[in-house]
């Protein structure tokens, strides 16, 4: 929920990788965000980081009441697969749950895409 709701805020029609890298750090008591922080990355640089990666799209149209108008935003397929390795991940810890340490696990095992691409150019190290 965190990434669509990066994603919408920065006007993008799909939820990747950098998204999920937002809404991992985003994600204040998760270990994924303790071990961003550790590591020096902030919410406000990852997302200028991004904004400049990536850009910023057309912010959704509002409705007569003022209110925006929700539309379905997908996944990409890196942002799939950071998912599925994420499963992996938590599977191959013996772990019954899906967290946010998994998904920070995932994005780095990828190897690839707009968050990885962010967290290095951040100063973090994903093999830390």
């Amino acid at each position: 929920m965190l990434a669509q709701e990066e994603s919408r805020e920065l006007g993008h029609d799909h939820i990747g990788t950098e998204h999920i890298l937002l809404g991992l750090i985003r994600e204040e008591d998760g270990i994924a965000s303790k071990a961003l922080t550790d590591a020096g990355v902030t919410l406000d640089a990852a997302r200028k980081q991004v904004e400049t990666d990536i850009g910023r799209g057309e912010p959704e149209p509002k409705r007569r009441s003022g209110k925006r108008w929700r539309r379905h935003v997908p996944f990409t397929p890196r942002s799939k697969k950071t998912m599925e390795l994420a499963l992996r991940e938590a599977l191959g810890l013996g772990h019954n749950y899906i967290g946010t340490e998994h998904l920070l696990l995932g994005l780095i095992s990828l190897g690839e895409g707009a968050g990885l691409e962010a967290l290095t150019s951040l100063g973090a190290d994903p093999a830390q």
